[in-house]
């Protein structure tokens, strides 16, 4: 499992740009992939995936299987777009102390709380007199200490630093992927072929040397080995479309992309189903072998990125195509949309350990767990960001 995603122009995945006209289609689709985030989590006990639940229901894992697919790579996409003008503006001290408030010190707050306090719902299936005092000195001196879905945040703290030092190399770097962003006003293709060509290049290799269940940990510090490469590569293309004639490029509300969302959605479902066809060779055909054949993860990695790829320009696609000023309940959520990523799993995993001994249908359980996950995720946040000073890191 990949995960187990309003402030500053510096690359913030929830942040939009201080400028005088919002971009509501990009508010909104950060928004979504919040949500889609939580809806994962809500889920994905429920499913052949993460079975940890006494019931499932087959439809989750459709679910489940498209958003471990994209949305954090949509994340990093978004979350590069406004980075190279933010580094421009900015010297590299004070870009430095930003990505620090506004990254850094909440994975550091998360790590020594909300983590140890989601994980601890888990633990006490295992051992119900474990304390949680217990527990907390373990998992911090001891071991292991899992990020859950706040190992984003810190990736993303380095894929901005890592931006900040390539600007001071060159400013031109980006110039290539720019061009063909502003092709893409046109010839949404064309951006997309250059997202699937560079990513199948990063991401296959290493998921045939890694496997896909490799993560590289150090503490609270994971990340998924297969996958940091894309990740990357999803972030500087989306610096690159960021960094100049934002709004002459493949994301336009007046391009082609919008007019050929529907195309989009095909392109979507193509490798989508192709990845359902391979897990079932997978299971019936090949028997589930461990390791996989580096014929199949190579057919897979494929049609992974080509789907990733495909989403990405559909969701956007949608989203630049509403023309509704709003608010809207994405609307009303998006200045707390980093908050509720950041607070959201302990809620949403003590929902799941309430609800684990009741028997109810899986679609009933995790249906309550989203719905509470978002109230009380968003309440939690609310109330935070009314605390001096908090509204600059949340």
């Amino acid at each position: 499992m990949t995960m187990s995603h309003s402030a500053t122009i510096g690359a913030d995945v929830h942040a939009a740009p201080r400028s005088k006209t919002r971009n509501l289609s990009l508010d909104r689709a950060r928004t979504f992939l919040t949500l889609v985030v939580l809806l994962h989590h809500a889920v994905i006990p429920y499913t052949y995936f993460g079975h940890t639940d006494p019931t499932s229901w087959a439809g989750f894992d459709i679910v489940v299987l498209a958003t471990d697919s994209f949305f954090m790579a949509m994340f990093f996409f978004l979350s590069g777009l406004f980075t190279w003008p933010g580094i421009a503006r900015k010297a590299p001290q004070v870009f430095l102390r930003d990505r620090l408030l506004r990254l850094g010190l909440p994975f550091a707050i998360a790590a020594f709380t909300i983590i140890p306090l989601a994980y601890y719902a888990i633990a006490l299936r295992h051992d119900p007199g474990l304390s949680f005092t217990a527990f907390w000195w373990k998992t911090i001196t001891v071991g292991p200490w899992p990020s859950g879905p706040i190992w984003f945040v810190w990736v993303l703290l380095a894929f901005d630093l890592t931006a900040s030092l390539l600007y001071r190399v060159s400013a031109h770097l980006v110039d290539p992927g720019n061009r063909i962003s502003l092709r893409g006003f046109d010839q949404p293709a064309v951006f997309w072929l250059l997202l699937v060509v560079v990513t199948t290049i990063v991401y296959v290799p290493a998921l045939l040397y890694f496997g896909g269940s490799k993560w590289f940990e150090l503490g609270p510090f994971s990340v998924q080995a297969s996958r940091i490469l894309l990740y990357f590569a999803y972030f500087f293309i989306g610096v690159s479309v960021g960094a100049a004639n934002f709004d002459r490029g493949i994301l336009s509300a007046d391009g082609q992309l919008p007019k050929q969302r529907w195309l989009w959605v095909i392109a979507t479902l193509i490798p989508y189903c192709l990845m359902w066809g391979m897990i079932y060779i997978k299971r019936e055909v090949l028997g589930n072998p461990d390791p996989q054949p580096h014929w199949y993860q190579a057919l897979y990695g494929t049609f992974l990125v080509l789907f990733s790829g495909s989403i990405l320009l559909a969701i956007l696609a949608f989203f630049l195509h509403q023309k509704s000023p709003g608010p809207n309940l994405l609307d009303r959520m998006q200045a707390d949309a980093y908050g509720i990523f950041l607070v959201h799993y302990p809620i949403a995993l003590w929902i799941q350990y309430a609800l684990f001994d009741y028997s109810l249908p899986a679609i009933v359980k995790a249906t309550t767990g989203f719905v509470l996950t978002v109230i009380l995720s968003w309440g939690l946040t609310a109330g935070l960001r009314k605390i001096p000073g908090a509204s600059h890191v949340l």
